[in-house]
């Protein structure tokens, strides 16, 4: 590509007239000149000599060369790095384009790219061949450029690898024998394994040209590894470009796309890898969904993450005191060097077991290791037992105690024989075993036999008809090594060996290290909670969200199909599986877009006897300097008239004010002359004033129920609260709104009254629909039947109350119960007790907190959120209502005025309620407060 060429060079010929130009301009006629009429002087003066032309002034001169060189250039149309090179018309145009995840920065170049291709295919009448490395099928056979362009319109980019194998092969097959003229490959410029396999194919078709055309590839870069280590998250990034040092922001997100932590990423000059450590807490860390490449949106600069790369929290207890003399004899000693890169480990302060193993479960663990502990304290057995059915995985190994322990231990996964069995030596059994190659069940399926371990003593299991189901490692006599068997949600594991190296020397190699990795991944993150599926043969998980090219997951699962996969088993991304979650919203197995070990690499093209010629992509390299030259020449135009109407006095003292005036005018009126442009549809929307004014001032709101009598209440009961609030509060509310919630806008209100009329008509499905995405939004509903009974605790039920129990049953409210007297609505302004209206015998129905489903559990304040649902039968409305004087427009019943002050004050509590959460229960700030008070 050249640096600068001219569309219609034959232009240029013009430039030979330069020199007539300068020799026309050189002359101009005498300026004018006024004088007062004398003449004798003028008569004079003509008589005296005779007035000659004067010389042009030289600067002005070259003004006017320089406008017309710039015209002349400007026809000829120069263009910086113009497109150079012509198809060879030998045969067909073969267009293989690189749709891969790398191509998303600059697919709109690459298009244009490939357009320019063929529109040149199409001016020499060739027919043109175009394929996608990533799409699933191929059609290579030579075509019109029209159906080539209809092709490259529908083509995206796809979170993929390109597989140049398939789309060469396709070529082949598609020419049978003939020869395309050019050969055209659109790479993304990352070398992949099969392209040595490509280029023997192109090479074969015999083309006359061959170009290899990429770009700049600084948009390569990816993920492809991370860690979730003792302290941080190790990342690791792969770039294809590596020219100059590059400094990146690795961000982790969590499931809601939020940033958790940030972590800079700078790769040296020259360096192709670089590593960044995410430093978070281990519990922060435990809730990243993903990490992404701030500025890079790419499915290769996000990695995605699931229920494995989350750390765990594992318990080590032994039956044996430690022995600092002698560390390497110690139970538990290659357990934790094994387990430290892996998970964060709890070594209880106690070795008393009855005060250590509660201490344990307090911290609620995802695993329990146990090591020769064989029988434990009585009192133990029941928490022990009840961790373990709420998903807690308990891993034991052998050792003299568990082998003299009773038969009908509830924590050991099969029956065992008292004693352990010696193998190897004059009283054993047989020689030392080696381990037998692992089943295709379990967490240990697809590891490597190993075969340098030996085992000389274990503890036997009995025979049962589901002993080999339970069996997950054994040795070569068929004797089992681990088993397993499951508790309700949790399980249980043993090793037939003890956990230092006396039994066997099993603890001092590599595959103990895996094993137990693999066994941390049966234990779910996050504690004993759900039930475990780590210890499952291979399952087939349905795709669940999945990547785009721009690295943002989305619910499209097009032709992806379902995941088989298995503990231990790392997946690459193809066409069956692109990247993504495969699973349900109850567990997930990811799957990114590159292994571990991947490479960026650049392409490599060359091929003994084909010669490649490398160029870039076109768009904005190619740029045509005609509209400034043309500009240019307008501006000097421009200079030169203003130039010479100063030179022939146009601007003297007496017209300079007219003429000013004239332009000054023209300028004003200029505007109201154009015509005003076209207003965007956005800026004409109708209730964009009222939208505005909902968001800058808090409204209460209330639901019109299509009810005269029923609707004013509400509206004049809202009315009373709003005046309450103003003068009590410093909350000032607008006037209140009725709105039809079939169609009006709910989510400029934090809380809408409803009161329920069993004679209203019933709300549609779409309208019921409507109120539950409100309350799932953070929006609350007050719930009013008016006739002080609750339906909820098994009575009776009223009209109003069977209207309210039809319009919640589509809607997915929560548990609710009647508001604990420590509940924040009880203190969140005023100090309550109970909750009245016009009437006092309702209790307030909440969304019930999740500690009162725990009936050993004392109830005590939530955290943060809001119920989204508030029930009452009191008619808070006919207590807040008033006339235009302030005055009530309806009694309580009882007739007693603190009443009503108390029903007022229940709906400040509400409305603070609303607008402030549960902030009061936080009671971080208590010691604070307390110091400030002097308490």
């Amino acid at each position: 590509m050249g640096a600068l060429a001219f569309a219609s060079p034959f232009i240029l010929i013009a430039l030979v007239v330069l020199p007539a130009i300068w020799w026309l301009l050189r002359l101009t006629p005498p300026k004018p000149r006024s004088e007062v009429f004398p003449p004798l002087a003028i008569l004079a003066k003509v008589l005296k000599r005779e007035e000659t032309p004067a010389q042009s002034p030289w600067w002005l001169t070259l003004l006017r060369m320089l406008m017309a060189a710039a015209l002349i250039f400007a026809i000829a149309n120069p263009v910086l790095n113009p497109r150079t090179g012509s198809l060879n018309n030998g045969g067909p145009l073969a267009l293989i384009v690189d749709n891969s995840w790398s191509t998303t920065a600059d697919w709109q170049r690459r298009v244009e790219t490939a357009a320019m291709l063929i529109d040149d295919a199409e001016q020499a009448n060739l027919p043109v061949s175009i394929v996608f490395t990533t799409d699933a099928t191929h059609d290579a056979v030579p075509a019109s450029a029209a159906a080539a362009r209809e092709k490259l319109a529908a083509a995206q980019p796809k979170p993929l690898p390109p597989m140049r194998e398939r789309a060469a092969d396709a070529l082949v097959e598609a020419f049978n024998g003939s020869r395309p003229g050019t050969i055209a490959y659109l790479s993304d410029g990352i070398a992949t394994a099969e392209d040595a396999d490509m280029v023997a194919d192109l090479s074969s078709l015999s083309a006359a040209d061959v170009r290899l055309i990429t770009g700049e590839g600084s948009n390569a870069v990816a993920l492809t590894q991370a860690a979730n280590d003792s302290g941080a998250m190790k990342v690791t990034v792969e770039r294809l470009s590596r020219d100059s040092a590059r400094s990146l922001t690795v961000n982790a997100l969590d499931q809601q796309g939020r940033s958790l932590a940030t972590a800079p990423l700078n790769f040296a000059a020259g360096a192709s890898t670089a590593t960044a450590e995410i430093a978070a807490p281990f519990e922060l860390r435990n809730d990243f969904a993903r990490l992404a490449i701030d500025g890079l949106a790419t499915a290769g600069s996000t990695h995605l993450l699931d229920d494995g790369f989350k750390r765990r929290r594992v318990a080590l207890l032994s039956g044996d005191s430690s022995n600092e003399v002698q560390p390497l004899l110690q139970p538990l000693y290659y357990i934790s060097r094994a387990l430290q890169p892996y998970a964060d480990i709890i070594e209880p302060k106690s070795s008393d077991l009855t005060a250590s193993l509660p201490e344990v479960l307090n911290t609620n663990p995802s695993a329990i290791i146990m090591a020769d502990i064989g029988r434990l304290p009585a009192e133990t057995y029941e928490p022990l037992q009840r961790w373990l059915s709420r998903g807690g995985v308990l891993i034991r190994f052998a050792g003299p105690r568990l082998a003299a322990a009773p038969a009908d231990d509830p924590l050991v996964p099969v029956n065992l024989r008292r004693g352990e069995r010696a193998l190897g030596g004059a009283l054993s059994w047989a020689e030392p075993q080696p381990l037998a190659d692992f089943p295709a069940i379990g967490p240990f399926a697809g590891m490597p036999r190993a075969g340098d371990v030996t085992v000389n003593r274990q503890v036997l299991a009995e025979p049962s008809p589901d002993l080999a189901e339970r069996t997950w490692a054994s040795l070569a006599d068929g004797t089992p090594l681990v088993t397993t068997r499951e508790v309700n949600a949790g399980r249980i594991v043993l090793f037939h060996v003890s956990a230092e190296a006396t039994w066997s020397d099993l603890p001092l190699s590599g595959s103990f290290v895996e094993m137990l990795r693999r066994l941390m991944q049966v234990a779910r993150a996050g504690g004993a909670q759900t039930a475990s599926q780590g210890g499952e043969a291979a399952v087939a998980l349905p795709p669940y969200r999945l990547l785009n090219a721009e690295g943002v997951l989305t619910t499209q699962i097009g032709s992806a199909k379902p995941l088989t996969t298995a503990p231990g088993k790392v997946t690459s991304a193809s066409l069956d599986h692109p990247p993504g979650l495969y699973g349900n919203e109850d567990g997930f197995s990811a799957v990114n877009l590159l292994p571990p070990t991947a490479k960026l690499d650049p392409v490599n093209m060359s091929a003994e006897g084909m010669t490649v010629a490398r160029e870039g992509l076109i768009g904005r390299e190619a740029v045509s300097l005609r509209p400034a030259l043309f500009t240019l020449a307008l501006i000097l135009l421009l200079l030169d008239t203003l130039i010479v109407l100063v030179m022939n006095g146009a601007f003297s003292k007496a017209a300079r004010r007219g003429r000013i005036a004239a332009v000054l005018a023209t300028l004003i009126a200029l505007p109201f002359a154009l015509p005003a442009p076209p207003a965007h549809a956005a800026d004409a929307r109708p209730g964009d004033e009222q939208a505005l004014e909902r968001l800058d001032t808090t409204h209460l709101a209330y639901v019109i129920t299509g009810e005269p009598e029923v609707d004013r209440i509400s509206e004049a009961g809202l009315e009373g609260l709003t005046q309450f609030l103003t003068f009590r509060t410093a909350l000032e509310p607008g006037a209140p709104v009725g709105l039809d919630i079939s169609k009006d806008e709910l989510a400029f209100y934090p809380m809408i009254y409803w009161p329920i009329s069993a004679t209203a008509p019933m709300p549609s499905a779409a309208t019921i629909s409507r109120i539950d995405a409100y309350m799932r939004n953070g929006g609350t509903v007050l719930f009013d039947t008016r006739d002080q009974i609750s339906s909820f605790d098994g009575s009776s039920t009223s009209a109003n109350g069977q209207r309210l129990q039809d319009i919640l049953a589509n809607v997915d409210i929560p548990a609710l119960e009647p508001a604990p007297a420590d509940h924040i609505l009880t203190r969140a302004f005023y100090l309550l007790s109970n909750f009245p209206g016009r009437y006092s015998g309702s209790p307030m129905w909440v969304q019930a907190r999740q500690e009162a489903r725990n009936p050993d559990r004392p109830l005590a304040a939530s955290g943060d959120g809001v119920s989204p649902i508030l029930i009452t039968a009191n008619d808070l409305a006919g207590a807040w209502a008033i006339d235009a004087n302030g005055i009530p427009l309806l009694p309580t019943v009882p007739s007693d005025e603190m009443q009503r002050e108390y029903a007022y004050r229940t709906g400040v509590n509400i409305m603070m309620y609303m607008l402030t959460g549960n902030y009061k229960a936080d009671q971080v700030h208590v010691p604070d407060l307390l110091q400030r008070l002097g308490q």
